[in-house]
């Protein structure tokens, strides 16, 4: 059994924490060998401290002194948007977990691929962004790309007990899964449903931050946390879902489930459905994707049927929440559509916390920004960062406007 030697880019976030549990629970088959973060200096030392890991990069230059003299040791230290970089194409790692919030983990990740590091996806963006360059540079350098999203690894669960198959990957500039595609008749993703899964639409304009932020289920940052209210998360991930495995947009579908214990399903062609259940801990996830294609004990509660009152399902209510029309067109139309819809979603969502734009508005301000955008098919990454560019600058205009 092989010790996974691994790199955690955005360290600080609620990934990365559970990622260092995983590391303190099963230390015979993972190595923190390297910790990256975008500017909590102290933080960052006190995680490097703990695991002893080798290689440190910290986003912030001008807070490199107070993550030296925080230190208790003399690692590595690499800094700025090119240490990322660095840091995630050593010679010294098996694989790179990136779990930075927003586009900043794109670069690093085609990095690390282009490496030939194994790559463990807890970025939407990545994938929503530029799924199509990420999956073929995969196939390329055959690298095994893992989900770690609970939904996305719960799917990749149910596929490889479908049938014995290996991790996505991508061969050419179209989706060519590693099983059959014929065999599978619909992924189904499954959604808490929010904070407002009961709320009547009428009284969506009082919504405030602090209501937006409480969250049923899981603990995450803010801007996950708001996406998961208005369910552009689900919005995202049925895009993720559709490079990660192969499937056109229309097989890739969304359930509500309040209880949070069914991750995601997969339904095949004879009818029958596969389901991945745990609590919601992304320990199970993170652990999964560092020991595939093994599974070993740890620490772990496992499910109590005994205590499972019940499991509910629901269709999701698409009219009054437009997140999930909106990314299934984006996803549809794919090219540099999705990541426009990403950037304008990220804007409007910043200014719905700072209280310059209703709730609503969130759809409105990225769907307006998606009508204004001519989708450029098959992009590179520079017109990719481009598209992402001017959809943030298009959605301030839309927020101005509408504060106006």
């Amino acid at each position: 059994m092989k010790r996974k030697r691994v790199v955690i880019l955005g360290a600080m976030g609620s990934i990365g924490e559970s990622a260092l549990k995983v590391a303190r629970d099963i230390p015979e088959r993972m190595e923190i060998v390297g910790v990256a973060a975008n500017s909590n200096a102290e933080k960052l030392a006190a995680a490097a401290n703990e695991t002893r890991a080798p290689f440190l990069c910290l986003v912030d230059e001008t807070k490199i002194e107070i993550l030296r003299r925080a230190l208790a040791y003399k690692p590595r230290i690499f800094s700025g948007e090119a240490g990322l970089r660095e840091i995630a194409c050593l010679a010294d790692v098996d694989m790179v977990l990136v779990a930075i919030v927003g586009t900043g983990g794109l670069r690093p990740a085609l990095a690390a691929i282009k490496a030939g590091k194994d790559l463990a996806v807890a970025s939407k963006e990545i994938l929503v962004m530029a799924g199509e360059i990420v999956m073929r540079e995969a196939g390329d350098k055959n690298v095994n790309v893992l989900p770690v999203d609970s939904e996305h690894n719960a799917i990749f669960q149910c596929l490889e007990s479908g049938r014995s198959l290996g991790a996505p990957k991508h061969r050419g500039t179209e989706a060519a899964p590693t099983f059959q595609s014929s065999e599978v008749r619909r992924i189904i993703l499954t959604a808490s449903g929010g904070p407002f899964r009961q709320k009547p639409r009428k009284d969506f304009d009082s919504i405030t931050p602090e209501q937006a932020l409480k969250h049923p289920t899981w603990n995450m940052g803010p801007k996950i946390t708001i996406d998961s209210a208005t369910l552009f998360n689900k919005g995202l991930e049925t895009i993720e879902a559709h490079w990660l495995f192969g499937v056109e947009m229309d097989r890739v579908e969304v359930v509500i489930h309040p209880q949070s214990i069914v991750h995601s399903m997969v339904e095949f062609a004879d009818g029958s459905t596969l389901a991945q259940l745990s609590y919601s801990n992304m320990c199970f996830p993170i652990q999964y994707a560092v020991t595939w294609p093994d599974r070993v004990p740890n620490t772990l509660p496992p499910l109590d049927f005994s205590k499972l009152s019940k499991l509910e399902f629901f269709p999701p209510r698409y009219s009054d929440f437009p997140a999930l029309n909106i990314a299934r067109r984006a996803g549809a139309i794919g090219g540099t559509l999705p990541a426009v819809m990403n950037a304008a979603n990220e804007i409007a969502v910043a200014a719905f916390l700072d209280r310059r734009v209703r709730f609503p508005d969130i759809w409105q301000i990225v769907e307006e920004v998606m009508n204004r955008h001519t989708p450029v098919a098959h992009p590179d990454l520079d017109a990719i960062l481009e598209a992402d560019q001017w959809a943030r600058a298009e959605a301030r205009k839309c927020v101005e406007a509408l504060k106006g």
